[in-house]
């Protein structure tokens, strides 16, 4: 090749514009020259042209070679080394036909216009062999993969990567059949381990992730929620022996409540325990999730599209193989368990169980009492003991049978059966096509016509779809945007992409319903990523909110730490019969890796702010007079804090808001002196664990361990990207030198400090509580603890209806005491309370 290259090189190819007579020129001199026809085509693919292919190949169609018969039948050609035997289409191999490149890989099978096309079979000098469909020369539709370590995998294939439904057997004997995407697992799958451990459920990038059952060959039995490989979320464990422990992992460790049953104590149904906790199977909740995974086999072959620039002689692209051979062999060459071999693989595969053996040798049961628990990163921290309910009697059920239930009424309820999945359907669709429309119109500051209820986009989603709307589902409605240019500038305040936005809400993965309808009639849903909130909302509700936006967008403006909830979107379903939904898009304030232990709603006031200790659950928001602890912060943390608490409350004065809460999450962490004595069964490997130690200085109580660092904030070692609730500067803390500081969790990993967001903190018994409320603690020496807190439900005016309501408690109670109060009061109140929850340090 390199002796002809002076053809490409010459002045008169430099200065020519016409591919034409390229063509001719290179023919002409090319045969003059005693070039081969297989060169002559090489030699116009380095024009990169279409055309000057076809011009050439119709030059020479009709030229004889050297072993070729007219019927366009070779019994052998050699092309540089390679050898090629069967029949042609011109120039190029089409048809039936053998290959065989010089560095030993072999194809026998269909050819189409020179590229392997259909039915055929490659063999690879390694002894690694496919039989199956080609495309375009590459693995594509259906096959059969044999490695040379006599791994073999069955099924569909895209582009020399397996993807879609197939099944593989590896060569330690561990066999998976689901679903695969770009040659990893992805869908549905099942999962053989050789020592008779089985997982069925669902897979994400290679790895256990989302619902699934594990069963041990020992007996044992884990359903429930996977991440990454790991055990985490709601789940129940099944001993061999027939105990069951109900309760949440996270990252493969128990972490969180869960109620133990030994063997011989009834258990609640699996189903409705699953169902308590909201972890229905996903296809119950999840909208958008495709459904139509079914195992055929027998589809129609796919197809790879060429152009004509890419279609090359046998002589040309084929000469080497390698993009053949070497693309279809790495995957399956350093191919395993992925990262949950951490956990599942034969070595370690039994630490699950024999982590449990411990908790139930413990118990002494005498076959009426449960052992309600709680964790924190595997550390039993709390049980109760409590007997087991007995059944009621068949009596109480007969006298409940002529008795109609009372049920909240639903703002969704329009939607009859099938109202959520319609309502999330039709959300989806809305903020998709709004999204759309607003993103390509240019940046620009607000005015006031931006504002308002004329400020909006309307549109009509008939079923069958029109001009501007696609075909759905669902029923026909009509959507409303409202002040589409002011939320898009707050988005984008908040530095939110809007493709990620639009994703987040209206992916495949579809929304996730939190709770039912409470009093007000408003539900949740949830993003699949947990950044969003969906909210319904009342009439007057959105009118609070309208009215508000000029001022509430101002604020958000010049104060970038704000704790205000962040709006993303107000939006309106109106129904043909003139039924309406009203919902608003907020920002998830609990949106982290960590697990959230407790919830509280704070508001300062005291009539009615308790929860009955037997409604308590993993998921249940406690109130004011539930919370037992008070935080001790960082000093120059504390007052970054309450100078915005301040500021925020002081906004919410002007505007005559109230009834407005502090919404407070709080994850534990476990003491080190008790985790150093646990045997951990899903070891975590974090890279940033292996640094952060060196130079960081543990703030807290002398002589104690503690488990989590502050250290000099390093925007490389951090993820920096914005949330849903975050937002602003990383904080300084006065304990590191009045420095940016980053939240180092030992075994977990390394969080940026932020208002709100991973705010370390200690927590301690509140003082004056009396012996009996000081049983609750084990640890008397507190907790170290991270915060998420912000400040929510700013939508309620104190207008007549309020002022009648403070009027009428006030006759009965202590005005003090209850939530309806004048707005200054009420802004008073709530930040004198919050000092007693975050003491200042001595």
């Amino acid at each position: 090749m390199r002796r002809w290259r002076f053809l490409l090189e010459s002045e008169f190819l430099r200065g020519c514009s016409s591919y034409q007579k390229k063509v001719e020129y290179i023919c002409l001199i090319g045969h003059d020259k005693g070039v081969s026809a297989a060169l002559l085509v090489l030699l116009l693919q380095r024009l990169n042209n279409d055309e000057a292919h076809k011009c050439y190949f119709k030059q020479v169609e009709q030229a004889s070679y050297p072993g070729m018969e007219d019927g366009g039948r070779v019994k052998e050609v050699h092309l540089n080394g390679d050898i090629y035997c069967g029949s042609f289409k011109g120039l190029l191999p089409h048809g039936r036909g053998k290959y065989t490149w010089s560095d030993g890989t072999i194809y026998e099978g269909e050819w189409e216009e020179g590229r392997m096309t259909g039915k055929g079979q490659i063999i690879w000098p390694s002894g690694a062999t496919y039989e199956g469909d080609f495309s375009g020369d590459f693995l594509h539709g259906f096959g059969t993969f044999t490695a040379a370590d006599g791994s073999n995998y069955r099924g569909a294939w895209r582009l020399n990567i397996q993807h879609g439904l197939g099944r593989k057997q590896y060569s330690n004997s561990d066999i998976y059949e689901g679903f695969w995407k770009e040659g990893v697992h992805e869908g549905r799958g099942r999962y053989d381990w050789n020592n008779g451990n089985a997982y069925t459920g669902k897979w994400k990038g290679g790895k256990m992730c989302g619902r699934g059952v594990m069963r041990w060959a020992n007996g044992d039995i884990y359903d429930g929620f996977w991440l990454d490989g790991f055990r985490h979320g709601v789940g129940f464990y099944k001993y061999a022996d027939g105990g069951y422990y109900f309760g949440t992992w996270t990252r493969g460790l128990k972490d969180g409540l869960g109620t133990f049953y030994p063997t011989g104590c009834k258990y609640p149904p699996v189903h409705r325990w699953c169902s308590s906790l909201g972890c229905k199977d996903n296809r119950e909740r999840v909208l958008s999730q495709h459904l139509s995974e079914k195992l055929d086999y027998t589809a129609a072959k796919p197809t790879v599209r060429c152009s004509d620039s890419d279609k090359s002689f046998v002589g040309g692209s084929h000469r080497s193989s390698s993009r053949i051979s070497h693309r279809a062999m790495p995957f399956d060459e350093n191919f395993g368990l992925y990262d949950s071999s951490i956990e599942l693989s034969p070595r370690s595969s039994s630490l699950p169980s024999q982590a449990f053996d411990d908790e139930k040798n413990e118990v002494q049961h005498d076959g009426n009492l449960i052992y309600e628990r709680e964790y924190v990163q595997g550390v039993l921290m709390k049980e109760r003991i409590k007997r087991e309910k007995e059944p009621p009697q068949r009596s109480t059920w007969r006298c409940t049978l002529g008795k109609k239930r009372v049920r909240t009424k639903s703002c969704v309820d329009i939607f009859e059966g099938h109202r959520s999945c319609y309502l999330m359907l039709n959300l989806q669709l809305g903020i998709r096509y709004t999204v759309g429309k607003i993103t390509p119109v240019p940046m620009r500051e607000v005015r006031s016509s931006d504002f308002g209820t004329r400020a909006r986009i309307r549109m009509y989603f008939p079923r069958k779809g029109s001009q501007f709307t696609p075909p759905h589902y669902s029923i026909d409605f009509y959507w409303k945007d409202y002040c589409p240019m002011v939320f898009r500038n707050l988005r984008g305040m908040f530095k939110l992409d809007p493709a990620d936005y639009m994703m987040s809400i209206c992916g495949d993965d579809g929304l996730r319903e939190l709770s039912s309808p409470g009093k007000s009639g408003s539900i949740f849903y949830l993003s699949h990523d947990d950044k969003f909130v969906i909210k319904t909302l009342k009439r007057q509700e959105l009118k609070v909110l309208l009215r508000m936006l000029p001022a509430y967008y101002d604020h958000v403006r010049d104060y970038e730490h704000t704790l205000l909830t962040k709006f993303f979107g107000v939006h309106k379903i109106k129904l043909k019969g003139g039924r309406k939904v009203r919902f608003v898009i907020m920002g998830n304030m609990f949106c982290t890796d960590l697990r959230i232990h407790r919830r509280y709603d704070l508001k300062g006031s005291s009539y009615g702010r308790y929860t009955n200790e037997n409604d308590i659950d993993e998921n249940t928001t406690l109130k004011d007079l539930d919370l037992a602890y008070e935080f001790h912060m960082d000093k120059s943390l504390r007052e970054s804090l309450f100078k915005q608490i301040s500021v925020d409350c002081m906004f919410l004065e002007s505007l005559q808001i109230i009834d407005y809460s502090l919404l407070l999450g709080l994850h534990f962490r476990a003491p080190e002196h008790l985790k150093l004595h646990l045997e951990l069964p899903d070891l975590i490997h974090n890279p940033e664990n292996s640094h952060g130690f060196e130079g960081a200085t543990s703030h807290g109580v002398p002589g104690r361990s503690r488990s989590f660092l502050l250290v000099t904030h390093e925007p490389s070692f951090v993820s920096t990207a914005p949330g849903p609730h975050a937002r602003g500067a990383t904080l300084r803390a006065f304990s590191a030198g009045d420095r940016e500081v980053d939240l180092l969790l030992p075994g977990t990993g390394r969080v940026r400090v932020q208002l709100g967001v991973n705010m370390p903190a200690h927590a301690k018994p509140r003082l004056g509580q009396d012996e009996t409320d000081l049983a609750k603690f084990e640890n008397f020496e507190g907790y170290d603890v991270v915060l998420y807190l912000g400040i929510i439900d700013i939508l309620q005016e104190y207008n007549l209806k309020k002022k009648l309501e403070h009027t009428y408690k006030s006759l009965r109670l202590d005005p003090q005491s209850i939530s309806a109060v004048e707005p200054k009061l009420y802004s008073r109140r709530f930040i004198d309370f919050l000092e007693k929850v975050f003491p200042s340090q001595p």
